[in-house]
């Protein structure tokens, strides 16, 4: 349960991290493909700013998370976390 409660966490945070700038028209809602492809064209975002390949990766690293928390925690769910970590402070001075 830890993990998935440190895994919504970090959702969050990176939600949080994004829309706490002004981006005009719409804040990013989720981290699903759609939900990002919605945000980037919504608010005419450029699709390889730095900022929204960030998101995806952090994206497809949470995905990754998502499908082990049924296991046991893995050496490789550790590193994928601390990557996401790691991300979630990059994406923090992408937004400042």
């Amino acid at each position: 349960m830890n993990e998935f409660n440190n895994r919504v966490a970090a959702q969050r945070q990176v939600l949080q991290l994004v829309n706490r700038r002004n981006w005009g028209k719409e804040e990013l809602f989720g981290l699903s493909s759609k939900a990002i492809d919605r945000w980037i064209v919504v608010n005419r975002i450029d699709p390889e700013a730095q900022l929204v390949k960030l998101i995806k990766i952090a994206s497809a690293k949470l995905f990754f998370l998502a499908n082990k928390s049924q296991e046991q925690v893995s050496e490789e769910y550790k590193i994928v976390s601390s990557e996401i970590a790691s991300l979630t402070k990059t994406i923090e001075l992408e937004t400042n």
